[in-house]
């Protein structure tokens, strides 16, 4: 039997604006494994966060658009489920921990009542059952005197708080799949390192499989067994996560890495910092979407857009050079 939860296939998302179509997807192709930890990251506005609500079908309609793919999840096509089979899926199957923690609670409402909810709804507890696993939720995620705290409103919570709340919201079901959207940007370090550490724990705990986005190497390095790393609504590589550091096999990753601080003493110079901006996607790029940032650039990547293609068991990369070499492959 195969061990793949989701398997994504060709995923394209569009959305109309007043200038034309942005093509903020393209051709998205990836799996993930139970229990594995899927690291997902590029730089704003490279298709991270859209690939994933795309494939829970949150993309809003208008303007957003899913305009080709396939999402296979335990066999079954979340592209092609009505509302009400998704809506079943979302929050007990699959579960997602969204970037803002104070947007993403309702202010006007307990913080009891926004997690008794789910579980009254995906697993038919009462009222009194749903109020006692609240409880449990919020103390499993840190939170002291956690009965007390459940008729306190999201205002009462800190930001990191906040966060453990929509990540005891996100496990309230016991969802196979987990994605996080940069859940620890807003936070200052000594809470994202806390907040780290319990998604550590749970995901050893519960053994759940996870998608972590993240613009964050240094997240990624800690965390995730997988890493695809985006451009231009592009996977532009594919790699373990020891393999890419040890590797890195795109111009992009390469200036990625190189823009990372290091703590061993090995820094030499200034950091890296790749010179341009991301593309503007009013048109599906034909060519290399990472040709007019490149030092490697060669006459043919202007002319063709490179596919995502292996150079070794593990490691799949979207290059026409050799990074190594300079050559063409």
């Amino acid at each position: 039997m195969s061990d793949i939860l989701l398997d994504v296939k060709g995923l394209e998302t569009q959305f109309k604006t007043p200038e034309g179509y942005v093509h903020a997807v393209n051709g998205v192709s990836f799996n993930l494994k139970e229990g594995e930890t899927l690291g997902v990251v590029g730089e704003s506005g490279c298709g991270k966060s859209v690939t994933m609500l795309s494939v829970l079908r949150l993309i809003a309609s208008p303007p957003g658009k899913i305009v080709a793919g396939e999402a296979f999840f335990s066999g079954t096509d979340l592209l092609k489920m009505s509302t009400e089979e998704i809506r079943h899926v979302r929050g007990a199957q699959m579960a997602m921990i969204f970037q803002d923690p104070m947007t993403s609670l309702n202010p006007v409402l307990t913080i009891g009542r926004q997690l008794e909810e789910p579980l009254m709804l995906h697993l038919g507890m009462t009222k009194q059952q749903a109020q006692t696993r609240a409880a449990e939720l919020l103390s499993m995620v840190g939170i002291p005197n956690a009965k007390d705290r459940l008729s306190d409103y999201p205002h009462q919570y800190s930001g990191g708080m906040r966060q453990r709340v929509m990540i005891a919201m996100a496990l309230s079901c016991n969802p196979q799949i987990l994605i996080a959207d940069e859940p620890t940007t807003a936070l200052d370090v000594t809470i994202q390192a806390q907040i780290m550490d319990l998604v550590k724990r749970l995901r050893n705990e519960l053994g759940m499989a996870i998608i972590w986005i993240t613009h964050d190497l240094g997240v990624v390095a800690g965390l995730a067994q997988r890493v695809l790393v985006m451009y231009g609504g592009f996977i532009i590589e594919e790699s373990t996560v020891i393999d890419l550091f040890a590797n890195p096999s795109h111009p992009y990753t390469i200036g990625l890495i190189g823009s990372l601080p290091r703590v061993d003493g090995k820094q030499q110079g200034r950091l890296f910092s790749i010179e341009g901006q991301p593309p503007v996607l009013y048109q599906k790029p034909q060519s290399c979407p990472f040709a007019p940032r490149c030092k490697w650039v060669m006459d043919r990547c202007w002319k063709e857009n490179p596919s995502l293609d292996p150079i070794s068991d593990e490691h799949r990369v979207a290059c026409w050079v050799d990074v190594k070499t300079g050559r063409s492959r």
